[in-house]
């Protein structure tokens, strides 16, 4: 699962797009903003920009003026940079995201590992023979793993993430498979079973779907119904996915943007801020409170994603040379 976009291909100036570059860069410059400000009203206790209106004082004008500065980034980079071409902004923007996921799909197996390791050892009470008991009680609360042991390991999938060229999730699916293969194995051999096993496959499963979904859009693997669709020429079927991206896609991704990170209590928040485990307890992994994540994550690499395609839309609308034809072959 190599890229195959190749950018030496794509000239970086072209014809002016001021009005449609501006709409790309601003969004992102507001999702930048909106996740700063999430992070500032779950873990430092700001109001939110919404009690702006309601005399939240200083620390609501801060939030509000985070929205400022970042829509003030984008458009003043735009408006330096008028005649970079489209196609050019939209592999940029797509290669960061391709990062992303990657760097995902590198949390996900060290964390996934690592923490079925603890899981197993916590059941079967190696910690205390090995370690001790304060460490094995440091060992059976979330709200200790999730800081020192899954955020270094978080931290080290970024790392690894800048190294390698594959977005991983080939491997990813034969881990899921493997992982299957070991529970009916343990299960069926040898009548062994413990709730981990089934809380590290649903981990990277959830992993599997919702951060390779980004890339499959760049591919053009998502179902599409396309009765009247198949039949348009390039121009009109940019024109068609441009309006189409912002009408359905990009406002669907804020949707959830903005039910799951709705303040401390909502749907991502507060498991992300608790470190919920699952009703397992101590018996199973860690792992719910970053699942929960998962769907804003989804949310966050969908928008960067829907912000590239609409540039080439908008490049194939007005005819622009550089056009990508999807590799259809390839399995992601």
């Amino acid at each position: 699962m190599t890229e195959v976009f190749d950018h030496t291909e794509i000239p970086l100036h072209g014809k002016p797009a001021v009005i449609q570059r501006l709409f790309g860069w601003i969004m992102l410059g507001v999702l930048a903003a909106f996740l700063i400000n999430n992070v500032l009203v779950v873990y430092f206790g700001f109001p939110g920009t919404p009690s702006v209106l309601a005399d939240g004082g200083v620390l609501a004008m801060v939030q509000a003026g985070v929205y400022v500065v970042a829509i003030a980034v984008a458009a003043v980079f735009v408006l330096m940079t008028q005649d970079r071409a489209l196609r050019w902004d939209a592999m940029r923007i797509h290669q960061f995201n391709v990062y992303l996921i990657r760097a995902l799909f590198w949390c996900v197996f060290f964390v996934g590992v690592v923490d079925a390791v603890i899981a197993f050892m916590r059941v079967e009470d190696f910690f205390t023979g090995w370690f001790g008991q304060d460490i094995a009680r440091s060992l059976a609360r979330a709200n200790w793993v999730g800081p020192y042991i899954h955020a270094p390991l978080v931290v080290l999938g970024f790392v690894v993430a800048l190294f390698t060229r594959t977005l991983g999730f080939t491997w990813l699916a034969l881990l899921i498979v493997t992982a299957e293969l070991l529970i009916v194995v343990s299960r069926f051999l040898f009548s062994y079973e413990q709730a981990l096993m089934g809380d590290l496959v649903r981990y990277w499963y959830a992993a599997l779907f919702l951060f390779a979904s980004a890339y499959t859009l760049f591919d053009e693997g998502h179902v599409r119904v396309d009765v009247l669709y198949a039949g348009f020429g390039r121009t009109k079927k940019g024109f068609m996915n441009a309006f189409g991206t912002i009408l359905l896609g990009m406002s669907t991704v804020w949707v959830i943007l903005a039910i799951g990170f709705g303040g401390r209590q909502s749907i991502i928040n507060a498991p992300l801020a608790n470190f919920e485990v699952s009703q397992a307890g101590p018996f199973g992994m860690f792992v719910k409170y970053q699942m929960a994540l998962f769907i804003g994550l989804f949310a966050i690499t969908m928008l960067i994603e829907f912000v590239s395609y609409f540039f080439n839309a908008v490049a194939d609308a007005r005819d622009e040379p550089g056009h990508r034809e999807p590799a259809q072959s390839d399995a992601h």
